[in-house]
């Protein structure tokens, strides 16, 4: 998801991926300036009021080892805000520490939301916005900034596949002449992957890991397709039987059939695109091939698991985690076409 903000006589031009897992923040002018997972830990106070511990970085370093009365929280869940005061308090710290050092002004803020959001969550995205301290808030779809940030050439009357895989979705669009032609959103990615992960490691081993070990797995050696050459892993756990802490090892290709149920539903939304696209765009991706975006594109063979699939060239943008908001930076300094992307 993507916020941007946009230069007036007193403020600064800002874009803000908020995204599942992680938040970045885009200033124009100096680059990104913030990278930081999107995690809030509240303490619950004896009067039923949330009080705000720690946000970002050390928030998620607090994961599963919070005591009772404190609890980290993920303000936001398949894409979209699932805790609306909790997300508000995020992006109101995350745009104080990227403005530091410079007034702060009600901004206009540019909100980049799933291609399959109901209006309720879209109303959602603008009230925490609003309340994080916008003057304005425009909604633009989330494969769009992912496209330009990979430098697509949206705006040509050609064909152009993106597959931008999140935290929490991964969104698979066709783009010609500024516009979706084609778009499918399906509510999996990189927390998906996570979460196989800790119950294939739960099934076999009766071993109970956490988010921050199981995103560790993925990254070392998760894989979308097999490998000659098996990598192996100690991890750390709960015995679930004894009760005690206890080390295993995992392998490459234990893990690859772990994460064959979300990786499938990616393979099968392109499938699904590709067959739905205009026979003249599906041409041209035959010959442009098809965009890996998102930080879950950066699962290991990934690109080779959907050329194999779908016998298409398959490009991993540079930097793909940075895509979103590189793409909304780049809007800064088109109006035109944000009035010609935004969704509401």
């Amino acid at each position: 998801m993507v916020l941007g903000l946009f230069s007036n006589m007193l403020g600064v031009d800002l874009a803000i991926d908020l995204g599942t897992s992680n938040t970045l923040i885009f200033v124009k002018g100096r680059g990104i300036v913030l990278n930081e997972p999107s995690v809030v830990v509240v303490q619950n106070t004896s009067r039923g009021e949330r009080k705000v511990v720690a946000v970002g970085r050390s928030a998620k370093d607090m994961i599963g080892r919070t005591p009772t009365a404190v609890s980290a929280i993920r303000p936001i869940q398949e894409g979209v805000i699932a805790d609306f005061e909790a997300a508000e308090a995020m992006l109101s710290h995350f745009i104080k520490e990227a403005n530091q050092r410079r007034s702060m002004v009600r901004p206009r803020i540019v909100v980049c939301v799933p291609i399959g959001v109901t209006e309720v969550e879209k109303r959602a995205v603008q009230e925490s916005a609003q309340s994080a301290g916008a003057r304005e808030v425009y909604l633009v779809e989330e494969p769009m900034a992912a496209a330009i940030g990979a430098d697509l050439p949206v705006a040509d009357p050609s064909g152009n596949m993106i597959v931008d895989i999140g935290g929490g979705t991964t969104e698979v669009a066709v783009i010609s002449l500024s516009g979706i032609v084609y778009s499918k959103s399906v509510r999996v990615g990189g927390d998906k992957m996570d979460q196989a992960i800790i119950q294939h490691v739960k099934r076999r081993y009766n071993l109970l890991i956490g988010e921050n070990m199981a995103e560790q797995i993925k990254i070392e050696i998760g894989t979308a397709f097999h490998e000659a050459d098996r990598a192996t892993m100690s991890i750390k756990g709960r015995d679930m039987m004894a009760g005690v802490p206890r080390t295993v090892e995992v392998d490459s290709e234990e893990i690859f059939e772990a994460l064959s149920e979300p990786v499938s539903l990616i393979v099968d939304a392109v499938k699904v695109a590709l067959e739905r696209t205009p026979p003249e765009l599906a041409a041209d991706i035959v010959d442009e091939g098809i965009v890996i975006t998102g930080g879950g594109g950066l699962l290991k063979n990934l690109d080779v698991r959907l050329r194999e699939e779908t016998g298409l060239p398959v490009i991993m943008a540079n930097d793909p985690q940075t895509c979103v908001v590189l793409g909304t930076g780049k809007v800064l300094d088109e109006i035109e076409l944000l009035k010609r992307v935004t969704v509401n």
